[in-house]
């Protein structure tokens, strides 16, 4: 999609601080984090959320990425990964993207 923003970030058309990189997905911190870590790994195919078609080859290669991720930023003690499909549940971007949040004691909640 032209206007989508994580699009151009995976087309490497919008500078961003990537972690992670292959030839199905990509990682980069987010602009707002929500923790002291807070990466985002995308799809670089556009798919709106987590219902929209994702190939089961690009969700294997999104958990590998996640993991990437995790050794990266030295999460061995622990990170929570969310994902959220549409406005309610608070998905601002629509391209599906999975949050890894840690560097700190999450806690029990949901968030």
């Amino acid at each position: 999609m032209s206007d989508c923003i994580f699009c151009k970030i995976a087309n490497h058309e919008i500078p961003s601080t990537i972690v992670y990189e292959d030839d199905l997905v990509i990682a980069f911190d987010d602009l707002s984090p929500q923790a002291p870590v807070h990466t985002l790994v995308i799809p670089k195919a556009h798919h709106a959320d987590i219902t929209d078609g994702v190939p089961a080859e690009t969700l294997a290669a999104m958990v590998h990425a996640v993991e990437e991720v995790a050794k990266a930023k030295g999460l061995e003690s622990g990170f929570r990964v969310i994902t959220n499909k549409g406005a309610d549940a608070g998905q601002t971007v629509m391209h599906f993207h999975m949050h890894v949040l840690g560097g700190k004691s999450l806690g029990e909640g949901l968030v």
